[in-house]
């Protein structure tokens, strides 16, 4: 498998381990996901705030939620991302199916 380190820029890297699978996948592809990730980081903010003044505690609650379905959406379009291109691009053919269960289900 090709090494993470030894993978050109903008390419898929895979590697296996002890551990299962692990990739570097292309920037390009997760620019949404940096995008949902940073106003995540804005709504978290907002919600510290919240507390720190004292607000009601169901805009909390609401707030809280819309950051815990961002942060799961940017999570499943990673393993969304990185299963497409481990799926198409990886370099021997091989998909340890298990390990990239194991990713995907660790969101749930």
């Amino acid at each position: 498998m090709t090494h993470a380190a030894d993978t050109p820029a903008g390419m898929i890297g895979i590697r296996k381990s002890a551990e299962g699978i692990g990739m570097r996948i292309d920037q390009t592809e997760l620019a949404g996901v940096l995008k949902r990730l940073k106003r995540a980081q804005g709504q978290l903010g907002g919600i510290i705030r919240m507390i720190e003044d004292g607000r009601d505690c169901t805009d909390i609650v609401t707030q809280m939620a819309a950051v815990s379905k961002a942060l799961d959406r940017a999570g499943f379009a990673v393993i969304a991302t990185g299963l497409k291109q481990c799926l198409t691009e990886s370099p021997d053919g091989e998909v340890d199916t298990a390990a990239l269960e194991k990713l995907f289900l660790s969101l749930a």
